[in-house]
C-alpha cells in the first residue's frame, strides 16, 4: 500500500477513494439506464451481463473461471450461462478431459457491437472530444479492475 493512504482515506467516512466508488457505481448505473432497447439488442439479467464480460474477455473459459473472475456462486454462472445459451449469445463445448470452453457466439459480437457505439455516442454528446482526458481515466479503470482481481489469480 502506499504511504499515503491514511491521507487518501481519510476521516470522513473514505474521503476521496470512497468518493470515486461512489462515483464508479453510480456513473455505471447512469450508463446503463441509457442502453439502448429493442429487437437490435439481447436483454441480459445482471447476472449475464457479469458473465458475458468475462465470456467476451475470456473466449475459452471454464464455468468455473468465469465464476472465480466475475466472483459469483458457480450455480449462478451456470444458471446464467444456460439462459445466454438460451439467448444465443455464447456455446459451450467440451475440451480435452471432462473440461467445457464457453465462447461468445456472433449474435453475441453483434450485441455488443450495438451497445458499445451506443454507450460511444452517449458519452461523445455529454464529453466531447477531450479524448486524453477519456484515456486517462479508461487506464485508471483498467488498473483498477485488474488489481481488485488480481487476489483471485495469485499475482499483482
Amino acid at each position: 500500500m502506499p504511504r499515503d493512504t491514511k491521507d487518501a482515506v481519510g476521516a470522513d467516512a473514505g474521503g476521496p477513494l470512497a468518493d470515486l466508488a461512489d462515483l464508479i457505481l453510480n456513473v455505471g448505473r447512469l450508463v446503463r439506464a441509457r442502453t439502448p432497447e429493442g429487437p437490435q439488442v439481447v436483454t441480459l439479467t445482471e447476472t449475464e451481463r457479469q458473465v458475458m464480460r468475462v465470456v467476451d474477455l475470456y473466449p475459452g473459459a471454464a464455468p468455473s473461471e468465469i465464476a472465480r473472475r466475475t466472483r459469483l456462486q458457480r450455480t449462478n454462472v451456470s444458471t446464467a450461462l444456460r439462459s445466454l445459451e438460451g439467448k444465443g449469445m455464447v456455446s459451450r463445448a467440451a475440451t480435452s478431459g471432462r473440461s467445457i470452453a464457453v465462447r461468445p457466439t456472433e449474435r453475441a459480437a453483434a450485441n455488443l457491437r450495438v451497445l458499445r457505439a451506443a454507450w460511444a455516442q452517449e458519452l461523445a454528446v455529454i464529453l466531447g472530444d477531450d479524448l486524453d482526458t477519456v484515456r486517462k481515466c479508461t487506464h485508471l479503470l483498467s488498473h483498477l479492475e485488474q488489481r481488485l482481481t488480481a487476489d483471485d489469480q495469485g499475482g499483482p
